[in-house]
């Protein structure tokens, strides 16, 4: 019997996308543009390309699903305020790499307000450009640079003829970022789904484990997961991480044999309509928790737990982060990783030698995604429609001072977390962190 299917959210409609290029353009001053690129596509090797993935920026403010597209955005003009670019109809390259939108398909399905061919876009754009007085695009993106250069300098050699060229460039990118960190409900249940599959993707995981096979056979049943519930993919490089590789963090090869009495830690999640989901597990590669990992491990899920519950409206990452900061401290007092007093080891950082990263980035069309962590120097207050992840761990070095049965050990353990009004919702809450349930969860029948 074919794997359960589960149910598809409903995809982002153009009246969303319309409402957040409006936003976008009610915060600029009324005789500015936005300029924004969409993504190209990359050579693999030869005369074929790496799949394609549209810009996350582009994505959000049309939906626009093919490459070589440019948005541009005039708040006010009175013939439409939207203007895309994008690739012309063409028989017979669609013939080779399928049918494409056209100017005409971009206005009825993506809801734009107009859209041309690449062919007219140097001719048009001059003219849509003409009299605007501040141009913002991306400052971080040379095309777009380039392009805006390009377009200014056209206008000042015809200045004689009454042209007003743009006077200054801004950058898009705060502006954007920032609407983009607060998910509306159908971003909500888009990055829903995305992390029901991976926690499915992850249980797939667990159940085939066995001593005796390799790394990238279990990111295989981990991917295949992926697209088997209808996601692109995975969101990052999946890092399936065996015995001491677990204490390599963006460890990718996956390329190492998987040994019976040693841990492995999955760091995968799945990409759904560009949102991303993102799950670290550890588990025994036999099924069975050893005495010495067990008790690291419970150290690492108290700290997660409890880091989970403190997310609500109002508190910070930092605030969030020194919490799991001290929990960890005093697991690892208790273990006998550290000695002295809590408040000493947490003041001179100790817990440094065994935690290198942060608990906590935000999380949505990028694994690691966009908006500031800070405000006036602060750290910002959580709001309602935040996502991010909770992701403490332990990593432990083969130092002769480290007691032999900690040795090499690497735990983390991560969920996804939206904040609401109420305090959170754990969005990959159906894959097993407990002792007891990933160990029932692993038995062979």
């Amino acid at each position: 019997m074919p794997p359960e299917i589960l149910p598809r959210p409903a995809a982002i409609g153009a009246a969303e996308f319309r409402e957040r290029r409006r936003r976008l353009m009610a915060t600029l001053p009324d005789d500015a543009a936005v300029l924004l690129p969409g993504a190209a596509l990359v050579t693999r090797s030869g005369d074929s390309e790496h799949a394609f993935r549209q810009n996350s920026d582009f994505h959000y403010l049309t939906g626009f699903p093919e490459p070589d597209a440019l948005l541009l955005l005039l708040p006010g003009r009175d013939d439409g305020e939207s203007v895309l670019f994008c690739q012309d109809r063409d028989p017979e390259m669609e013939a080779w790499t399928g049918r494409r939108l056209g100017a005409e398909g971009a206005e009825r399905v993506h809801g734009l307000d107009q859209a041309f061919g690449n062919a007219e876009r140097d001719e048009v754009l001059a003219e849509l450009l003409d009299g605007r007085t501040a141009l913002y695009l991306p400052l971080d993106d040379s095309e777009a640079l380039h392009l805006a250069e390009s377009i200014r300098a056209e206008l000042q050699a015809g200045a004689r003829r009454g042209a007003r060229p743009p006077l200054a460039f801004a950058d898009v990118s705060v502006r954007l970022h920032e609407q983009r960190l607060v998910k509306s409900p159908s971003e909500l249940a888009l990055m829903r789904h995305a992390g029901a599959v991976s926690a499915k993707a992850h249980c797939r995981a667990m159940r085939a484990c066995a001593p005796g096979l390799t790394e990238y056979q279990l990111q295989a049943e981990l991917e295949h997961e992926f697209r088997w519930q209808g996601g692109s993919g995975p969101a990052y490089a999946s890092i399936v991480a065996g015995g001491g590789n677990a204490r390599v963090l963006h460890y990718i090869e996956n390329a190492d044999v998987l040994h019976d009495g040693a841990l492995v830690l999955i760091d995968a999640g799945a990409e759904f309509d560009l949102y991303a989901g993102d799950i670290t597990r550890t588990f025994p590669v036999g099924g069975r928790f050893g005495e010495a990992q067990r008790a690291l491990y419970e150290v690492v899920l108290g700290a997660q737990q409890r880091a989970i519950e403190a997310v609500r409206p109002g508190t910070t990452l930092v605030a969030i982060h020194r919490g799991v900061v001290r929990d960890l401290t005093a697991g690892l007092i208790e273990l006998g990783l550290l000695e002295g007093e809590l408040q000493d080891c947490i003041e001179n950082e100790a817990w440094r030698r065994f935690y290198l990263h942060a608990t906590s980035h935000w999380l949505g069309l990028d694994v690691h995604d966009v908006g500031q962590y800070r405000q006036d120097g602060e750290p910002r207050p959580l709001v309602p429609g935040m996502v991010l992840t909770i992701e403490p761990g332990l990593y432990v070095p083969e130092d002769d001072d480290i007691p032999a049965a900690y040795r090499g050990i690497g735990i983390r353990i991560e969920d996804d977390v939206a904040v609401t009004e109420a305090g959170h919702e754990v969005l990959t809450a159906d894959v097993p962190k407990r002792v007891a349930d990933i160990e029932a969860l692993m038995v062979k029948e």
